[in-house]
């Protein structure tokens, strides 16, 4: 596939392709209908032969070239299958796409400080666990890292007191930077207000603009209410001190912080042995150290 994509990215072996698709044809003529010198015509077709696209035979004094389809074939289903992947409805191209055109809404409306001040958002997610278990999802280092990033991003830092007062600090990077050679995609601080476990969450968390600054400041409420089938979570989520700066932040919040929530009722929905595994790891974590922090192989560190 290398060496076809190769010889038909040369325009003038995409030109003698599409004369041959007509018909065969001799060097001479091909020279000629191209408007080439035919010794340059000759090395084109003989790349195009190495790639497998044409085939030739001697006639008397005259070398003919022929199209072989089968290639351009395969060539064509490999491509639809890459336009079929990144279309498909509920992949990542469309939530590029979502986050595009909110992108630009924001960035227009971004005028001046305050301008997102009292946007809010509300997340309402069905979860198949009780609410102890969804609470320690919620507050645990060792937990939070398996969903709270949306889909691209992972957790390169994480820290979560949860007691009122405590210090939060979120920062992660593209999930196929697996070696931290990028940049830093982003980076949050903020404090938890108020802790009920089992049935509300309340903090404070506020984006980092590149050169330190506070983005905007978002106060985060989630609530845990039992219900038949586990715990209905209620999450509120409230801009204010936004910066013009903030637009970029702002446009991804409905997108990404809905893919996270996404991957929390993900870890549910798994089978049981899953969740269990997921708390060991957090017992581990928490034996080791009192405070709930993780480092970027979300083992807890001082």
């Amino acid at each position: 596939m290398d060496a076809l994509l190769t010889a038909l990215a040369d325009p003038a072996r995409w030109r003698l392709v599409s004369l041959l698709a007509e018909r065969p044809r001799s060097v001479g003529v091909l020279a000629q209908l191209a408007e080439a010198r035919q010794p340059q015509t000759t090395k084109h077709l003989q790349t195009l032969e190495r790639a497998g696209v044409v085939t030739s035979q001697r006639t008397g004094q005259r070398r003919i070239y022929a199209l072989r389809p089968e290639p351009l074939r395969e060539l064509a289903a490999a491509l639809g299958h890459l336009a079929d992947t990144a279309q498909r409805g509920d992949g990542p191209r469309a939530a590029f796409d979502r986050y595009g055109l909110s992108l630009r809404a924001e960035r227009l409306a971004a005028g001046e400080p305050g301008w997102a001040d009292g946007r809010s958002f509300r997340f309402l997610r069905p979860l198949a666990e009780r609410p102890e278990l969804v609470w320690r999802h919620l507050t645990e280092a060792a937990l939070l890292a398996r969903w709270w990033t949306p889909d691209d991003l992972r957790v390169a830092e994480l820290v979560f007191e949860a007691q009122p007062g405590g210090r939060i600090v979120q920062e992660y990077r593209d999930a196929e930077d697996t070696e931290d050679l990028g940049p830093v995609a982003g980076r949050a601080e903020g404090v938890v207000e108020d802790v009920r476990p089992g049935e509300r969450l309340t903090y404070r968390l506020s984006p980092r603009l590149p050169d330190g600054g506070v983005a905007f400041t978002a106060h985060v409420g989630l609530d845990l209410r039992p219900s038949g089938t586990g715990t209905d979570l209620d999450v509120q989520y409230r801009i204010t001190d936004s910066t013009v700066d903030s637009a970029d932040f702002i446009a991804g919040i409905e997108i990404g912080f809905g893919q996270s929530l996404d991957k929390l009722a993900a870890t549910f929905s798994a089978a049981p042995h899953t969740t269990d595994g997921a708390e060991r790891a957090a017992n581990a974590a928490n034996t080791e150290s009192p405070e709930s922090t993780v480092s970027t192989d979300t083992r807890s560190t001082k």
